[in-house]
């Protein structure tokens, strides 16, 4: 045993030690959490470094999800399925020095901006891999038809950006850029209309990032193994797991027991009418279910197919969401449950569907069905409100053409339930995000912010209040190619026990133009034209043009009451919570 390492400890007869249990649940939320705030540090972009649109894992070697910090749920249960295939694809031919990345949703991506890097973690004394280290990242352009590679217009995954099934970024310690470059400019752009990626540079730059955090988190995990040894170690790995599979059966056990059957259904619909259907079997004896997506709409000629490892992170999510227990978000969560999809649906598309809005906005909706066959919230803004925009890129010859790109999700509020009002102006459920800070997006990009607040009245009424949507309107001080990919502008977030809606979001195109054909504007003195351009729109916006956009509310729990006194009033004084602020205090300790 290494001077000064922890004497191993036994797993008593009747289970593992409570204490120990608890302890390295936290020791490996912890490499995750030091991973990102490596990741948060080292890279350059502001979707990465301001927005935090990432999430850093730990897996078994087996693929399976250990432990996580608090980051984007739908990034989450979903990177499960991509080290899986890696490790299905390599086998045991990975060696030290392997680094691999991937965004397929063919290969256990959710959407081609959300890049994984995947690190294997091997014994030093066998040589064998005894984890993964993976980290997610949303990178703001890698080509396709439009800046911000999110086209609202995209019908096939060729048009959305490079897609790379798998590829050695770092092959045996050598980085390889030249690899690298072709899949991220000269591949994209072979499709016609389509562009390599814009701002090379950055991605490059938070690429590396990510590689680096990665590192970060095998130097902990050996630090662990050197502490406790590689068999309590893993031992404990797995009592983690089966842990959080125990919780999930109670659970299960007691939603049965609470709704007084064994069978719960939902249906709800996206904006163009498709259903998204749910029906859940509960065996009550062993605490399992079965959850049947039969009856979903078929796959559709847009992008809000979602790919099948989607579905599963919006499922675990609603799980770990329902546990009031303290516990890491890990793969045990999925153990009690058989997820049935039909094939040829827009939760199991074909292999070249688009799936964009998928992973950002159908996510959502799965969420809502989820919670409300298991009756336990009414509905949040069921949207993550994808704004992108920007200019350039590469022709089909890959000549440069000065370009860049910037995304950014939009909060709204989120659904009330039974004993608490909705939370006003948040980013909800799967998506965890920031905003980015009006300052910093002012200085790095030709845009001003006119307005940013909550949007009154547009939570739904009742008993506990739904949230309220916020409005933001942006004026671009150079022409450029704005889009919005969004949902809940034709249908509202559902309230529950007679609760009333969510308002339905809006976005408009506020266009100046030649005095004959506007009205005039009595604050800048100049005529302008309003145009609604619907929920997925591309508009090549002019200098001085605005894009104002109305976000949803949250649904509300309940029949009203008597008279709502402030749509911000609450239970108790509100105080900052959940996993940014979480985030936040623990930078802050550092």
């Amino acid at each position: 045993m290494p001077e000064g390492a922890n004497p191993k400890p036994k797993t008593p007869s009747n289970g593992p030690d409570p204490i120990l249990l608890t302890l390295f649940a936290n020791r490996f939320m912890s490499v995750a959490e030091a991973m990102g705030r490596s990741l948060q540090q080292t890279s350059i972009s502001t979707n990465i470094k301001e927005r935090l649109d990432f999430s850093c894992a730990l897996f078994a070697p087996d693929g399976d999800l250990v432990a996580n910090a608090p980051f984007i749920p739908i990034h989450l249960g979903s990177m499960s399925f991509a080290v899986k295939y890696q490790m299905k694809l390599y086998g045991k031919s990975l060696k030290e020095g392997d680094v691999l990345m991937t965004n397929s949703p063919h290969a256990g991506g959710s959407h081609l901006p959300d890049i994984t890097i995947i690190t294997p973690v091997f014994d030093s004394k066998t040589n064998e891999i005894i984890f993964f280290t993976a980290s997610r990242g949303h990178h703001a352009d890698i080509g396709g038809i439009l800046p911000g590679s999110m086209p609202p217009t995209s019908v096939s995954i060729f048009e959305e950006g490079a897609e790379i099934v798998s590829f050695k970024i770092v092959d045996g310690g050598t980085f390889d850029r030249e690899g690298l470059m072709d899949y991220m400019i000269n591949k994209p752009s072979q499709y016609p209309g389509s562009s390599g990626c814009r701002n090379f540079r950055d991605v490059e730059s938070d690429l590396k990032a990510q590689i680096a955090a990665n590192h970060k988190g095998i130097q902990l995990i050996h630090q662990i193994v050197d502490d406790y040894g590689l068999e309590t170690v893993q031992e404990y790995m797995y009592h983690i797991r089966n842990n959080a599979e125990m919780s999930v059966r109670n659970l299960l056990k007691d939603v049965a027991k609470r709704a007084g059957s064994n069978t719960l259904s939902a249906i709800d619909y996206l904006d163009d009418g498709s259903p998204i259907q749910l029906k859940v079997d509960i065996d009550e004896s062993t605490g399992s279910a079965i959850l049947d997506f039969e009856g979903t709409g078929c796959e559709v000629r847009g992008n809000l197919n979602s790919p099948i490892s989607v579905v599963h992170s919006a499922v675990i999510y609603c799980m770990r969401a329902m546990l009031d227990l303290d516990i890491p978000l890990n793969a045990g969560c999925l153990v009690p449950l058989e997820i049935r999809i039909p094939k040829g649906s827009l939760l199991a598309p074909s292999r070249t569907a688009a799936v964009c809005g998928g992973n950002v906005l159908t996510s959502q909706r799965i969420v809502d069905v989820v919670l409300k066959a298991f009756h336990a919230a009414a509905a949040s803004q069921g949207c993550t409100n994808n704004l992108t925009f920007g200019a350039g890129g590469k022709d089909k010859d890959g000549n440069s053409i000065a370009g860049w790109g910037y995304y950014e999700t939009i909060a709204g509020g989120s659904g009330a339930g039974p004993g608490w009002h909705g939370t006003d102006g948040v980013h909800t459920h799967i998506t965890n995000t920031r905003i980015g800070d009006v300052e910093i997006l002012e200085r790095r990009y030709p845009v001003m912010i006119h307005e940013f607040g909550l949007r009154s009245g547009s939570g739904g009424k009742g008993k506990w209040h739904g949230g309220e949507g916020v409005i933001r309107s942006i004026e671009f001080l150079e022409p450029m190619q704005v889009s919005i990919l969004s949902e809940r502008r034709t249908r509202q977030p559902y309230g529950m026990e007679g609760g009333g809606p969510g308002g339905l979001g809006r976005n408009t195109w506020i266009k100046q133009c030649r005095k004959e054909d506007g009205d005039m504007d009595e604050e800048s003195d100049v005529r302008i034209r309003r145009i609604n351009i619907g929920g997925k729109a591309t508009v090549w916006m002019g200098k001085g043009d605005c894009l104002h956009i109305e976000t949803p509310g949250g649904g509300a729990w309940g029949a009203p009451e008597g008279t709502r006194k402030s749509p911000h009033e609450h239970v108790k004084a509100w105080e900052p919570r959940g996993s940014i602020a979480e985030r936040a205090a623990l930078q802050a300790a550092f």
